[in-house]
């Protein structure tokens, strides 16, 4: 057990007859490890790229609502009767009449 342990910590398994398999073997890891590495790192930068878009829609969610009220107000009755008359027209005191059409 302590020479197999010896052998392993001085690296005699790499130079042995039967070292070939062996440096595929590390070989096999080191490219698995790299595909392993890179993978992470490019879900990573998925994830931020979603945080960021996640931050522009809720700006753009919070831009809509206050346009939104903004306009609501704009639209009230009071608010439109203002500003015509600023221009000079004002509502009608008399309510409107129903036209009927009959047809013989």
């Amino acid at each position: 057990m302590k020479s197999k342990l010896l052998n392993i910590l001085k690296g005699r398994f790499l130079v042995d007859d039967d070292a070939v398999k062996n440096w595929r073997f590390i070989g096999f890891s080191v490219l698995l490890l790299l595909v392993m590495i890179a993978s992470s790192h490019h879900a990573e930068k998925k994830v931020f790229a979603i945080g960021d878009l996640d931050k522009k829609v809720k700006e753009l969610r919070s831009e809509y609502v206050d346009l939104r009220s903004q306009l609501m107000k704009l639209k009230m009755e009071s608010k439109v009767a203002i500003k015509m008359n600023k221009r000079g027209l004002k509502s009608s005191d008399v309510p409107p009449k129903k036209i009927r059409i009959i047809t013989k």
